[in-house]
């Protein structure tokens, strides 16, 4: 998935777009780069874990967002336009037990998002967040067959409770679908738009 001539970080889900007739600086990256959302999750991390997972969680998925805004941020501000769309995760929005290192990352991601908005309204620049809920990506899927095993079900009887014990819409979010809303948020028409969360997540943060 590519928006324009956009530049991301390859360690978290910060996405940065320009039009495609502007390109970023080689300070930053050198060229069109695809659009990335590289999520640490690990499974469940309690705030009683001793070991370094929460850290990496963390690191991740809040402090690569932060660096990667920090240092695109110089170069969108002398071009007087950029577009910045951080993957969160419905998970930004809400919370569930056993996962503190992860819904505080997310959280962290929303927060920023917010700030970052704040600091370049007048810049020509948007950020914006999206928070999706259950997208079936490979991660996701270890995690259903692993469930199904242990269950002894079938995948897709185990796909089906996944998603609905968070999500009124029994049904998945494909990635595509994320894709399309980062494109429209990088466009003309979002252009006033900025501080936004848009949860694309089955009804999950509508309970």
């Amino acid at each position: 998935m590519l928006v324009g001539a956009g530049i991301s970080s390859p360690t978290n889900g910060s996405v940065f777009a320009a039009p495609a007739n502007v390109p970023i600086a080689a300070t930053v990256t050198n060229g069109t780069s695809p659009v990335t959302n590289v999520a640490f999750f690990a499974g469940a991390t309690s705030l009683g874990s001793t070991n370094t997972a929460p850290f990496n969680i963390i690191a991740t998925n809040l402090s690569a967002a932060f660096h990667t805004c920090r240092c695109a941020l110089p170069e969108m501000k002398r071009r007087g336009w950029g577009r910045i769309i951080n993957v969160a995760s419905a998970h930004g929005l809400v919370a569930s037990a056993n996962k503190a290192a992860y819904v505080a990352a997310k959280h962290g991601v929303v927060g920023l998002t917010k700030v970052v908005a704040i600091e370049t309204a007048d810049h020509g620049i948007t950020c914006n967040a999206i928070c999706p809920g259950w997208v079936m990506t490979p991660l996701i899927a270890q995690q259903v067959e692993a469930h199904a095993n242990a269950a002894g079900q079938s995948v897709e009887e185990a796909k089906q409770q996944f998603v609905a014990e968070k999500q009124p819409m029994a049904r998945y979010t494909r990635p595509e679908d994320i894709g399309a809303l980062a494109v429209f948020l990088a466009g003309d028409a979002a252009a006033t738009i900025t501080g936004a969360s848009y949860s694309i997540d089955g009804g999950w943060t509508a309970q």
